[in-house]
């Protein structure tokens, strides 16, 4: 269990990463997302943060989803290092 639990976090970490490098990459206007790498980055990440776009709608022409969807990948994330952390030391 402490394996998965571990994989599992490391997943979720590396996930934010290309969430971050997405969000990044929404503030520079010339990128054309049908080309790749960026085409790949959009439907890895999109899915994910369209969920928290459908709860939360733009304000002002400036999407807030990403901030609820960073905060909802940090609680995981941290709920599966302690699991991890638990599991490790014999509590499961």
């Amino acid at each position: 269990m402490y394996l998965l639990f571990q994989t599992l976090a490391s997943f979720v970490q590396i996930y934010s990463y290309v969430l971050i490098v997405r969000v990044l990459l929404t503030w520079l206007p010339q990128i054309n997302w049908y080309n790749q790498p960026f085409a790949a980055l959009s439907q890895v990440s999109d899915p994910y943060l369209n969920l928290f776009r459908n709860i939360i709608p733009s304000l002002g022409g400036i999407d807030i989803s990403p901030i609820l969807a960073f905060l909802a990948l940090n609680i995981v994330s941290s709920l599966l290092e302690n699991l991890s952390r638990a599991t490790y030391l014999g509590g499961f």
